[in-house]
């Protein structure tokens, strides 16, 4: 069977969003996963398929690319937030941001495929102060170096039901009776998660948007305290959120690096706060001047 959509992330957060949104457009979607048993919920779609398969194998990628339509499209929404420190990024950033999306242009180029929609993230910059921001940049001039139809989206902090980021601080603040907060002032554009999704199966029917680059934001701007105090009333805690310097945030984030289980907070997530993830001085709203989404406020989370 050939499918319009292979979905490569699509187990993910944002991946789970947008196959719904594909199925509702009536796209058939190939997902390949290395964890087939966690996407239950979207085995429930009957247009999207599910895969065990190893993105990072190049032959895997090959062998999902030729089971694409000649007219169909490549999505991919790869992105990791944690490494280890190096120059100019480490080994997992370079495989997650740079050789995989490399591998997905070869494996198109080689099966006739040209259609890709490629998300980054808002501050990609080969020469910015994070390996996170230096990694997406570098894999955005990849892109851009390519003979594909490419469509390249750079949302804000994505928030909705299921992400890493409210969640992450509305937990903090059920398990801590205070919460020191570093970086305080730093300034977001969160965007909401349907709305993210909404822009890349509109971009699908839209042969204007290839070859753009597309900042996805929210209609507000907020302080990180902002956010936290807005998780904070989304778990009905009352933590107190007390402002700390920074350094005391880089102290923090040094000690989360070497705590067992998953990374919370990293010394690069604190370099990548030093530029404001908002939509830059005289930057076009895509959402609502190309889209034509009405977007969704991040208040909506306390409802």
């Amino acid at each position: 069977m050939q499918y319009d959509i292979l979905l490569i992330g699509g187990n993910g957060f944002v991946g789970r969003v947008l196959a719904a949104q594909l199925q509702l457009a009536g796209y058939s979607a190939l997902i390949p996963t290395s964890h087939p048993s966690t996407g239950r919920e979207l085995r429930m779609l009957p247009k999207i398929y599910i895969e065990e398969a190893n993105i990072h194998e190049f032959d895997a990628l090959q062998s999902l690319c030729s089971r694409i339509k000649p007219n169909g499209a490549v999505i991919n929404l790869v992105g990791v937030l944690h490494d280890k420190p190096a120059h100019p990024y480490g080994k997992i950033f370079k495989s997650a941001h740079l050789e995989l999306p490399k591998n997905i242009i070869t494996a198109m180029q080689l099966h006739g495929l040209k259609r890709y929609l490629h998300m980054s993230a808002l501050g990609a910059d080969s020469n910015g102060p994070s390996m996170y921001q230096r990694s997406k940049g570098d894999g955005e001039l990849a892109v851009k170096a390519s003979n594909l139809d490419w469509t390249i989206f750079r949302p804000s902090v994505i928030f909705g039901s299921q992400d890493q980021f409210i969640n992450l601080f509305a937990k903090l603040t059920q398990l801590l009776p205070l919460m020191p907060l570093a970086n305080h002032q730093a300034k977001f554009q969160p965007v909401s998660v349907d709305d993210v999704a909404s822009a890349f199966v509109k971009a699908l029917a839209m042969p204007q948007t290839i070859h753009q680059t597309y900042d996805l934001v929210g209609p507000k701007i907020f302080t990180m305290q902002e956010i936290v105090e807005l998780a904070k009333r989304k778990a009905k805690t009352s933590c107190w959120i007390i402002p700390v310097p920074a350094f005391v945030g880089y102290l923090q984030a040094l000690a989360f690096e070497f705590l067992p289980g998953p990374t919370l907070m990293s010394r690069d997530n604190i370099a990548s706060m030093q530029l404001p993830n908002i939509l830059p001085e005289g930057g076009i709203d895509s959402l609502t001047q190309v889209f034509k989404v009405s977007r969704h406020h991040l208040e909506s989370i306390l409802r």
